[in-house]
């Protein structure tokens, strides 16, 4: 059999049967480098001449070519243009029966089915090699941050907004009563996903809560894929909370100044009292202080002084 282009054996590949037919999973952080593997079960040295081999995957229900290997055809262009200078097959390796795909720079875009197809010329085209490898694709979410009422509010709700950016896929968004550790109703919250330039998720959440005098609040970004779960906390205080701190501590310090005051007022009182009393001692006669206090006690003073 003879084909005038890679092009025309594409449209022959699905009619023929699998000797092998497999199918694997793999996991890949945006931006990181992976191997999709696609290796021949049996130990056997590949002639490269006698080997078609196909990395394609499916675009709307047709077949897209990632990368290939054409036996005596140099042809090249029939790449997606997203995957040129991104995937590569090693001929050292295809040799042993080893055909995995190298893939760069994994993008969102890169969760998908990848398949390998290997044929032999010298068998009439016959299919030796089938593998799927479904690509599941992953970005590390930002630790969500949390803005909280800068300033009391006379309003009954507190409104508090969490944002994350950069992940991969979807999260899950949840808010918390850190106080009890309970997840707080989803009719509270209003969470916003979108896709910003680089393909990736962006959160922002807002939670409208009834004001008490103490909330304390978390909210948990779930990538499901990574198995991960990051949580932004802030704790904000109501006006009544403050106003009420406030007046006891005025209170507090009123009291505790009039305390003071009347301390002083006493002591100076005991020291003038003290000192007059030194004053009287050193001026009158002890006989005569002793004898006129006795009979007269104003007299007594009036000679003191």
């Amino acid at each position: 059999m003879r084909l005038r282009s890679p092009g025309a054996l594409l449209l022959l590949l699905g009619t023929l049967q699998a000797a092998d037919n497999r199918e694997q999973e793999v996991r890949a952080l945006v931006g990181s480098d992976v191997e999709l593997s696609c290796v021949f079960p049996e130990s056997h040295t590949f002639d490269l001449d006698d080997l078609y081999v196909y990395w394609q995957i499916s675009v709307m229900g047709h077949p897209t070519t990632v990368t290939y290997y054409l036996s005596g055809n140099t042809s090249a262009g029939l790449e997606d243009n997203r995957y040129r200078d991104r995937a590569w097959l090693s001929l050292e390796s295809m040799k042993r029966g080893d055909f995995s795909l190298h893939l760069y720079n994994i993008t969102p875009q890169d969760e998908q089915k990848f398949n390998c197809l290997v044929f032999r010329k010298s068998l009439q085209l016959k299919k030796i090699l089938d593998v799927v490898v479904t690509m599941h694709v992953a970005a590390n979410y930002s630790v969500p941050v949390v803005s909280a009422p800068s300033g009391p509010s006379k309003d009954e709700l507190l409104t508090f907004t969490c944002t994350s950016v950069n992940g991969y896929p979807k999260p899950n968004v949840y808010w918390i009563n850190q106080t009890d550790n309970s997840m707080l109703p989803e009719d509270l919250q209003n969470s916003t996903v979108s896709l910003n330039a680089r393909g990736l998720y962006d959160v922002v959440s807002v939670l409208r809560i009834r004001q008490t005098p103490s909330v304390n609040v978390g909210c948990c970004i779930e990538n499901v894929l990574l198995h991960q779960n990051l949580t932004g906390i802030s704790q904000a205080e109501t006006a009544t909370e403050s106003g009420n701190t406030g007046s006891h501590t005025d209170d507090h310090r009123k009291d505790h100044g009039t305390v003071l005051s009347t301390l002083a007022v006493l002591g100076v009182v005991v020291v003038v009292a003290a000192a007059t009393g030194w004053v009287c001692r050193s001026r009158c006669p002890h006989g005569i202080r002793t004898r006129h206090w006795a009979a007269r006690p104003e007299q007594a003073f009036s000679e003191c002084v």
